[in-house]
């Protein structure tokens, strides 16, 4: 079985280092720009597994970098874990919200790197929701899109038509950060008026009817939510 490859796009030497040594000493064939366009034809060249991608680069920033990767459909599928300084929330937000992964922010242990590596790696490229099976379980949890049922344990929780929606989207994902604007979209629908902040709205309600599994449900503060991956 060949190792899977990441390219890391990092502009910091020191930090590009430390990346690589991380990588392969965890088994993975690591390959490196120093800025974005160099990235972009590495990418197109190689088609990695995963993708390292640092906010800041010199000419092409990585915000462009992974809009580019999302616009070619022979690198869309590609996962990114975004490489974020601190206070770059914003960043994160738009990022996430054009098809980005996952995200670390700087200052990071290599522990928690390979840990956002390994987890993004195990799930793949986001497919489609038609992707998802009728029936998630998740530990107690059973979510039935078929019957539109949802249950903890032997007990039926009544969601609304959209809380279910919300739901069922998130739990087909675990482990995937999502926009309050994603979630929006992808449940709710671009066509809906709705007042800012609504998915919290919706999100509150799952949790208090989910009790004691509320927790399945993570806040990302500053850029959305997701459900929890049950393999970290």
């Amino acid at each position: 079985m060949k190792p899977e490859k990441v390219i890391v796009i990092e502009d910091e030497a020191d930090i590009l280092e430390v990346i690589e040594h991380n990588l392969a000493r965890e088994g993975y064939r690591v390959l490196s720009a120093r800025d974005g366009q160099e990235g972009l034809r590495l990418i197109k060249k190689e088609g990695p597994d995963l993708v390292l991608l640092d906010l800041m680069l010199p000419g092409l920033d990585g915000i462009e970098v992974c809009r580019k990767l999302k616009e070619y459909p022979i690198t869309r599928s590609i996962p990114i874990i975004m490489v974020t300084a601190k206070g770059e929330q914003s960043d994160i937000v738009l990022g996430l919200g054009i098809g980005a992964d996952d995200y670390v922010t700087k200052p990071f242990s290599p522990r928690e790197l390979m840990g956002r590596v390994k987890a993004v790696l195990r799930r793949g490229p986001l497919k489609e929701d038609r992707g998802a099976g009728e029936r998630i379980v998740r530990h107690k949890v059973v979510i039935d899109a078929g019957r539109h049922e949802v249950r903890v344990g032997a007990k039926p929780v009544a969601l609304t038509a959209t809380e279910f929606r919300l739901l069922h989207f998130l739990a087909s994902h675990p482990g995937r950060v999502f926009t309050r604007d994603q979630l929006l979209n992808r449940t709710i629908g671009e066509a809906v008026i709705v007042v800012d902040r609504n998915i919290d709205v919706h999100i509150r309600a799952i949790r208090r009817k989910l009790g004691s599994y509320q927790h399945l449900i993570e806040t990302i503060r500053g850029v959305g939510y997701r459900f929890r991956d049950e393999k970290e």
